[in-house]
């Protein structure tokens, strides 16, 4: 697997609109752009420049089931100084250059790219970060409704946790907001969608390590398309 950070250009005042402020404001048009760096090999050959308009069918990534051969998940990171940067963990190696040739404005500083092989042992600890969708489905009418209450997305985060291969010790819960945006569809058809967006960080141990592998590869909860479920860890300060 790969990690890519991706620092985007959103200009110093938040007040004066910048093509990545915009851009970051659409995760699902984040996540198009980012599968643009997963070109099928007929793609590539036939269309070196990307000249030709955005097909899902070229890109292998887009639909993909998420495995350790396919399939990307990513974050949309706040940084100091108003500064935001995209955090994409990738089945296989990206092509960032082909991804942007024709929207470097995008773009702030050159992607950064490494190898992320990780394994884990039971008992580690770890410091996580993870941004997530906590849903429940409502018996009624089948649909997805967001946690709303704090103690409510613990409980969601030690369920996954249980299935997941880990146990979380120490968790700050910081819900943010509701991500609300238009799709458009075929026969500029719109979908208006909404997800609850909740960021979890602090420390967590490994309880199996091969099912905390998967978490880390597949994600965890919903709507991974618009930028939830991707669990970040890092060694654990002064462990």
């Amino acid at each position: 697997m790969y990690l890519s950070c991706l620092l985007i250009e959103v200009g110093e005042n938040p007040d004066r609109p910048r093509p990545g402020r915009t851009w970051l404001s659409r995760p699902y048009r984040v996540h198009q752009r980012l599968s643009m760096a997963f070109p099928s090999h007929e793609l590539k050959t036939d269309d070196p420049s990307f000249l030709k308009p955005f097909d899902t069918g070229g890109f292998q990534h887009v639909h993909a089931r998420r495995t350790n051969q396919e399939a990307f998940l990513f974050r949309i990171d706040p940084l100091l100084g108003g500064r935001a940067m995209v955090v994409v963990q990738s089945a296989t190696e990206p092509d960032w250059d082909y991804a942007f040739q024709n929207a470097s404005h995008l773009l702030a500083a050159i992607p950064e790219v490494k190898p992320f092989a990780p394994r884990f042992e039971a008992l580690q600890k770890m410091q996580f970060r993870l941004r997530a969708n906590p849903t429940r489905r409502d018996k009624s009418t089948g649909k997805r409704q967001g946690i709303l209450t704090q103690e409510k997305q613990e409980d969601w985060l030690r369920r996954k946790g249980e299935l997941g291969g880990f146990v979380p010790l120490s968790t700050e819960v910081v819900a943010e907001h509701f991500r609300r945006q238009t799709l458009t569809g075929q026969n500029d058809a719109e979908t208006r969608l909404s997800h609850f967006s909740v960021k979890y960080e602090g420390v967590l141990q490994v309880t199996d390590p091969e099912a905390f592998l998967r978490s880390i590869i597949t994600g965890i909860g919903s709507a991974k398309g618009f930028g939830f479920g991707l669990l970040s860890v890092a060694p654990l300060r002064g462990g």
